[in-house]
C-alpha cells in the first residue's frame, strides 16, 4: 500500500475527505519526524512503538575496490509492533 492507498483507506474509514485524510496523515508523519528528532520516544497502544537508536561509527569495505572506509555515526528509527497490532497480522 502506497500513501495515497493509505489516505483513501483512512478517508473510507473515518468518513472523511480525501485532503482532510492526507493533512491528518501528513501532520503524523510531521509531528512523527520532529518528535524523534529529539531523541524522545512515541508509544500508540495496541499499534506501536517508536524510538531513535543511535548506531556507532565502524569500518566498512567498498564492494566494489575493497577498499576500506569509515562510516559516520547515525541515528536509526526502531519500531516495535504492540500486541494487537501483531495478533492482527497472526490471525
Amino acid at each position: 500500500m502506497n500513501k495515497t492507498q493509505l489516505v483513501d483507506a483512512i478517508a473510507a474509514r473515518a468518513n472523511i475527505t480525501k485532503v482532510d485524510a492526507k493533512r491528518a496523515l501528513d501532520a503524523l508523519i510531521e509531528v512523527t519526524g520532529e518528535v524523534l528528532q529529539k531523541g524522545d520516544k512515541i508509544v500508540l497502544v495496541g499499534f506501536g512503538s517508536f524510538s531513535v537508536a543511535k548506531k556507532p561509527a565502524r569500518a566498512g569495505r567498498n564492494p566494489r575496490t575493497g577498499a576500506m572506509l569509515r562510516i559516520a555515526p547515525r541515528n536509526v528509527i526502531k519500531f516495535r509492533a504492540g500486541a494487537e497490532l501483531t495478533e492482527l497480522c497472526n490471525g
